[in-house]
């Protein structure tokens, strides 16, 4: 039940760290429903790079309530936000 409560996290997380890039890095040609695409993209990031965090950083105990998967996740969801807001749609 711990490793879903910590995945539960990981979820919100991602989804409130891209919310919190868009507020950041605002981008004026913007159209509408990019919130909605965002915050999934966030959370998807989150739950691959708490994963993978966990994988690396917690080898031998594997639990996602743990510094290895919190910190992959806030660094996925952060980077893949930040990749969307600016990298990609920039190129666009």
């Amino acid at each position: 039940m711990q490793n879903w409560i910590g995945i539960g996290i990981w979820i919100v997380l991602g989804a409130l760290i891209a919310l919190g890039m868009k507020a950041v890095i605002s981008r004026p040609e913007e159209t509408e429903g990019h919130t909605a695409v965002l915050a999934a993209l966030g959370a998807f990031a989150a739950v691959i790079g708490g994963m993978l965090g966990v994988g690396i950083g917690e080898f031998f105990d594997p639990k996602a309530l743990s510094v290895g998967g919190m910190f992959g996740a806030v660094l996925f969801a952060t980077f893949f936000s930040w990749l969307y807001r600016w990298g990609i749609r920039a190129l666009i």
